[in-house]
């Protein structure tokens, strides 16, 4: 979210950035469900997705400061998650929650919600018997993973106010545990991610944060900034203070030590934060960090192997937009879109500047392609938020996912301008070669519907091989946009660590088939301020068979998988190191 001065700024800090640089597999897949779409077949030409949430159960109200948006934190919003908590085959849905606020009021504090899957298409709402309301804090987003090795999947939630760590039970309660785990960290944190920066097995998780804050303020705030000459509406972040991101080593007991300093990652510019995406950029085999940050460059973290970083957002060419200027990051998208093996990042932004997707050219370089590849004409308009590389319709190349909508209501009131507070959604399908066009329009209802839109998660939540869509919005609930879209075949992986423990987050997958070679690193914990379905999800158009999968865990265990059954998920374990040696 920025102001009118955020390109100012980004070119400021270009010039002073340039003077600092010239000085084991099982075949059990879970039970598929027949789709009733209630009109006609299921499989229809393009795309065709359909908002099921109300029917589905989803239909918690998600709240968010005051009708008119008077503190930036009104109108940020809230991630939403994809776990099989239970660990039943089916995963689950959690949705974070803020508060309603009237003037200086605080109405009601919202709940987060988990919606336990029942299989059918419908959930069970049950954060409360599970433990994981939230404890009445001003939510803000969350992150997924098995934080303790127990092989039960944890949640993480960031706040305006204390995290929570909740760790899973295995009975279908969670404990929360952040201030024991030493991970609480009080201020606006947002975007969070684990993955193992240091090769020893274990999580290691970075917190990004956004500006630095009290409650009594945001309370106080009133609509202070000009907007256009036209109206004011809410102050920042321009004129506010950002926060420090933290980094934090797991000691392996459960527990963490903050390591943000020794590890590299400074948080120097106090950018503000709120995209947290781990990759492997330059394919060496450790796992890197690229951190979105609204008006300010984003951050390109190299990982020497040893949990040591170095910031190379600028001279990678992923910290700035083709011309030198920062963006109002809000989320990350990372996938091979073009089909060359490098892996690609799309990177959302603010109205009237497109979103930028940043091509891969090896060894850690990349190259703005926003406009050649079709997506800077269709995201200059829409204020842009959540969003995944996802292949949709199963023909073996990454679509785009967009979720959209302004931060100011008072725009409704100046149609001149061409902009709504509710936006639609976008969806742009990848004709090849990572040329995208906009067929969002084309897309069914699900995209037809308007929405101040935030978080997304990606996830195939009916068990049928294609991948369906989750999105909060502001003041009302979640959408749950279920793919009925024509689809080609397929195959998904659930990975899972040996019984000796190991991290699984960071892993990177080749699927190899005729002329297809697919490839993705295992990171769920990005999008903006959410977490995509664990397992990963491969279209392969027309073929109906792999010659292999080859799998390089985050510990550099090799693992091969010889013509492995399609149209269905395939789990898998890694092997212990005697093992994959043999």
């Amino acid at each position: 979210m920025r102001g009118p001065a955020a390109r100012r700024r980004g070119c400021v800090w270009l010039v002073g950035a340039l003077l600092g640089a010239l000085l084991g597999a099982g075949c059990a897949g879970p039970e598929q469900v027949p789709r009733d779409t209630g009109a006609g077949p299921a499989a229809r030409a393009g795309f065709h997705f359909v908002d099921v949430a109300s029917a589905a159960g989803m239909t918690v109200v998600g709240h968010a400061g005051r009708p008119h948006k008077d503190h930036v934190l009104d109108s940020a919003g809230t991630g939403a998650a994809w776990l099989d908590y239970d660990r039943d085959g089916w995963i689950d849905a959690y949705v974070v929650n803020a508060w309603r606020v009237e003037g200086s009021e605080i109405v009601e504090r919202g709940q987060n919600a988990l919606y336990r899957n029942r299989g059918d298409g419908t959930f069970e709402e049950v954060a409360e018997r599970a433990g994981v309301t939230g404890a009445g804090h001003w939510g803000s987003g969350v992150a997924v993973a098995d934080h303790d090795g127990d092989g039960w999947p944890d949640l993480f939630v960031t706040n305006f106010g204390a995290n929570l760590l909740y760790r899973n039970r295995g009975d279908g309660t969670f404990e929360e545990i952040a201030e024991r785990a030493g991970v609480a960290v009080p201020g606006w944190n947002t975007g969070a991610a684990f993955f193992d920066a240091d090769g020893d097995g274990r999580l290691d998780l970075y917190i990004a944060a956004y500006i630095d804050q009290q409650m009594p303020e945001v309370l106080a705030a009133r609509p202070s900034l000009d907007w256009k000459g036209v109206d004011q509406v809410a102050l920042g972040p321009f004129g506010m203070d950002g926060a420090a991101d933290h980094f934090f080593l797991a000691n392996g007991d459960g527990t963490y030590r903050e390591a943000t300093d020794e590890a590299g990652l400074s948080d120097l510019a106090l950018g503000y934060g709120f995209a947290v995406c781990p990759l492997d950029v330059d394919d060496d085999g450790d796992v890197d960090l690229y951190v979105a940050n609204d008006s300010d460059a984003n951050y390109l973290y190299r990982n020497d192997g040893e949990a040591y970083f170095t910031e190379i957002g600028l001279w990678s060419g992923a910290a700035f937009d083709g011309g030198g200027a920062a963006q109002a990051g809000m989320g990350v998208a990372v996938g091979d879109v073009d089909g060359d093996g490098y892996l690609d990042i799309f990177v959302t932004n603010f109205s009237e500047d497109y979103s930028t997707l940043y091509r891969g050219e090896g060894e850690g370089f990349f190259r703005d392609v926003s406009e050649s590849s079709g997506v800077g004409q269709a995201t200059y308009l829409p204020l842009s938020w959540g969003t995944d590389l996802v292949d949709l319709d199963s023909d073996g190349d990454l679509d785009l996912v967009v979720a959209n909508g302004h931060i100011y209501p008072q725009v409704d009131d100046h149609a001149e301008f061409g902009m709504t507070y509710e936006q639609t959604d976008l969806l742009l399908e990848n004709l090849g070669e990572g040329r995208f066009a906009d067929v969002s329009k084309e897309a069914g209802p699900g995209f037809a519907a308007r929405r101040s839109s935030r978080g997304l998660a990606a996830g195939d939540y009916d068990n049928d091989g294609d991948v369906d869509l989750l999105i909060t919005a502001l003041d009302r609930p979640p959408a749950l946009l279920r793919n009925d879209s024509a689809q080609g075949n397929w195959i998904g992986l659930s990975l899972r660590a040996a019984p000796d423990g190991g991290a699984v987050i960071g892993a990177r997958v080749r699927v190899v088939g005729g002329p297809l070679t697919l490839v993705r690193d295992h990171s769920p914990n990005a999008s903006f301020l959410s977490a995509h379905d664990p397992r990963l999800q491969f279209g392969l158009g027309p073929l109906d068979e792999v010659d292999r999968i080859e799998i390089r865990w985050p510990d550099g265990t090799l693992q091969q998988l010889e013509r492995p059954a399609v149209n269905r998920y395939i789990e898998v374990t890694r092997p212990d190191a005697a093992e994959s040696e043999r």
